[in-house]
């Protein structure tokens, strides 16, 4: 499949090592096929709860950009009701009213994300690498923010973690694709290639016990002087 939006056609800047060039994958892939082999039980029982809660597939499709620019199919447990799911932003706030009882539970857990394992089977995805995004937003990336899709996107990340509450954040914001946009996009940004460019085996394991260590902790006040600077300016220029 050919790229669907222009890449900066350099990758010299990431490190380069063996667990980048085969390591990474081989990794994936096999860490891959034991967590679904050992969460199938909680694959079903997900899928039948969600379907009993609101009518409709217990799974949610959605159209990504990946690596080197090519488009795939997420692949996630479905949230929220089929009938409202693709109405309103593609951005998701705390208290959206799309979303179901069940999904909300789905949602906080970050369990919706667990089918996102076929992706990385099938090398759609990686465990670790900046999050997905749809081709609305990736059209908008700099030159320098593109280099994003270098590497295959990822579960988890370090974008992701220092920015876990990001549907809270949202929720307190007046224009909230406005404010997506022009600071929480570049934001995590800045912190994936920060990412790309020192890849590493250790990196990758510490940044999947940080996301469970995310999930069960309390929640750190990752970047918030600059989340709360960044909101009163783009709420001041409103």
């Amino acid at each position: 499949m050919s790229s669907i939006i222009p890449t900066s056609g350099e990758s010299h800047r990431l490190k380069d090592s063996f667990y980048v060039r085969c390591g990474k994958r081989w990794f994936d892939a096999v860490a891959s096929l034991i967590g679904l082999l050992l969460l199938l039980p909680v694959f079903l029982l997900v899928a039948i709860v969600v379907s009993l809660d609101s009518p409709g597939s217990p799974f949610f499709l959605q159209d990504r950009v990946g690596r080197l620019g090519k488009k795939f199919r997420i692949i996630k447990f479905r949230t929220m009701r089929i009938a409202e799911e693709s109405a309103g932003a593609l951005i998701t706030a705390s208290g959206d009213s799309r979303i179901t009882r069940v999904g909300k539970l789905l949602r906080k857990a970050k369990v919706d994300e667990l089918p996102q394992l076929l992706n990385v089977l099938r090398g759609d995805m990686s465990l670790v690498g900046p999050r997905p995004e749809v081709l609305k937003y990736t059209v908008l990336y700099t030159p320098e923010q593109l280099r994003v899709f270098d590497m295959r996107p990822g579960i988890t990340g370090p974008g992701a973690i220092a920015y876990a509450d990001e549907e809270e954040i949202l929720s307190r914001q007046v224009d909230r694709e406005r404010y997506y946009v022009a600071v929480l996009v570049p934001a995590k940004l800045e912190i994936d290639l920060a990412y790309c460019r020192n890849i590493s085996f250790r990196e990758d394991v510490a940044l999947i016990l940080g996301t469970f260590g995310r999930l069960l902790g309390p929640h750190p006040v990752a970047a918030e002087s600059r989340r709360s600077s960044s909101s009163r300016n783009i709420q001041e220029s409103s």
